[in-house]
């Protein structure tokens, strides 16, 4: 079948195809609400930026936890019940938010979102290769492409409720001087700190307890829907897939490739708030330069999935990957606004680069598909890793006389360098 007539996504597929692509938007959503956490946690809990960006560890590190128990899972059941498993701990985790506000632990919120990213691992490492399963192999990546474009909408909803819900609600940025300047909290009195405290932390739980029911009528909604079981096999013995997929090299260099960009996805939507504050932005007002950040990766996505149809993906991935490199490039070396519109820029490259990796390496490896998903699941780790060691760069204040914030944008600079590598490599081996 001709790749540019070949239909997208099945008439006989449409309704389970709608029913999990809603899913996308639902794990988009978590992701995006508990990005500016790091500044919120920041600030109400009285920690540095490095342990205020645990959150991320916590996050990204179930994922890492439990993307190979859920593939076993998968591969033992079917991928309609490791859905079911997925939203049933993803609620969990969102709604124990409610006790972990009541006891103003930080370790409790922790352990909270730990929980919640185990069940989007479940989904991510299922719905990801169910879509792909849902038509013919040469539309796969365009279909991922196409769901995964609906990622980003739960995401500029999730940005939005943490902009004008979460962030412009905490006490803990409102106190000021008899001049009107703004106090920073920590000199407040004990008092005064306590009272903010409980208020900030029940405006942080409440997004995810809201969340949490709407991930309980997603499960019902699945529970009573027929799924087809198609590309899912039972029989395969894990060793076997892992051997095969060890000796594939596009397999293992996309493995690399997705831990570079979630790293570097995560720290260009994490500190862009700690980047526009040491421009004498306030967090409110520097989450909606996440959330046009957000609306330009949407548009984008949307494009360059159309632009897939006639360019090869794994050379679209390198020119994007290299549009990247140039536009952080900017944001690292120029002080100012102009920087940070080159930080929100850089958003337009990243828009297409996940479920791309994803598609070209798990292309062609048939019934290894669910281990393979798990793999570059797993490799969301690298939202875990990078974050915390952006945030010690940050906490440096300068570095050799230019602003941290800025320098500390080398590290996801030194992602798209990867990616590039990849989308290089894998073209030259497609054209083979």
């Amino acid at each position: 079948m001709n790749k540019a007539t070949a239909k997208v996504v099945e008439k006989k597929y449409l309704v389970p195809f709608i029913i999990i692509t809603s899913l996308f938007a639902l794990w988009g959503f978590a992701n995006d609400i508990t990005n500016p956490m790091v500044a919120a946690f920041k600030t109400v809990m009285e920690i540095s930026t490095a342990k205020a960006a645990l959150v991320q560890f916590a996050f990204y590190g179930g994922y890492a936890t439990m993307a190979i128990p859920a593939a076993l899972f998968v591969q033992k059941f079917s991928y309609k019940k490791g859905i079911l498993l997925g939203l049933a701990l993803y609620a969990t985790g969102a709604l124990l938010f409610w006790p972990a506000a009541q006891y103003e632990v930080f370790g409790f919120f922790l352990v909270s979102l730990y929980i919640l990213t185990f069940g989007l691992a479940f989904l991510e490492t299922t719905a990801n290769p169910f879509i792909l399963s849902l038509g013919a192999e040469e539309t796969s990546t365009r279909r991922l492409n196409l769901a995964q474009a609906f990622n980003p909408l739960g995401s500029l909803l999730g940005m939005y409720v943490a902009s004008r819900v979460v962030l412009a609600s905490l006490a803990s940025d409102k106190h000021t001087d008899a001049a009107g300047n703004l106090v920073d909290f920590s000199t407040l009195d004990e008092a005064t700190k306590a009272i903010d405290r409980a208020h900030d932390l029940m405006i942080i739980r409440n997004p995810y307890v809201i969340l949490g029911l709407v991930v309980i009528v997603m499960f019902v909604v699945i529970l009573a829907t027929k799924m087809p079981d198609t590309g899912h096999q039972n029989q395969i013995h894990p060793w076997q897939s892992i051997k095969r997929l060890v000796a594939n090299k596009i397999y293992g260099h996309g493995v690399i490739a997705q831990i570079a960009y979630v790293a570097a996805q995560i720290m260009c939507w994490t500190f862009i708030i700690q980047y526009a504050g040491q421009l004498g932005i306030d967090k409110a007002t520097a989450q909606m330069y996440n959330i046009v950040a957000m609306g330009i990766f949407l548009g984008s996505r949307f494009i360059s999935t159309m632009i897939m149809k006639y360019v090869n993906s794994r050379k679209l991935l390198m020119f994007f990957a290299i549009g990247a490199m140039i536009s952080l490039g900017g944001a690292i070396l120029i002080n100012g606004m102009a920087g940070l519109y080159c930080l929100v820029a850089t958003s337009a490259f990243m828009s297409l680069m996940f479920p791309t990796i994803y598609g070209i390496a798990l292309e062609g490896i048939g019934q290894d598909a669910t281990l393979g998903a798990a793999g570059l699941v797993m490799a969301i780790v690298g939202g875990a890793l990078m974050p915390p060691i952006q945030g010690t760069i940050i906490d440096m204040g300068t570095v050799f006389g230019h602003p941290a914030e800025n320098v500390s944008f080398i590290l996801p600079f030194i992602s798209f360098i990867v990616i590039a590598h990849f989308g290089y490599r894998a073209y030259k081996a497609n054209q083979a």
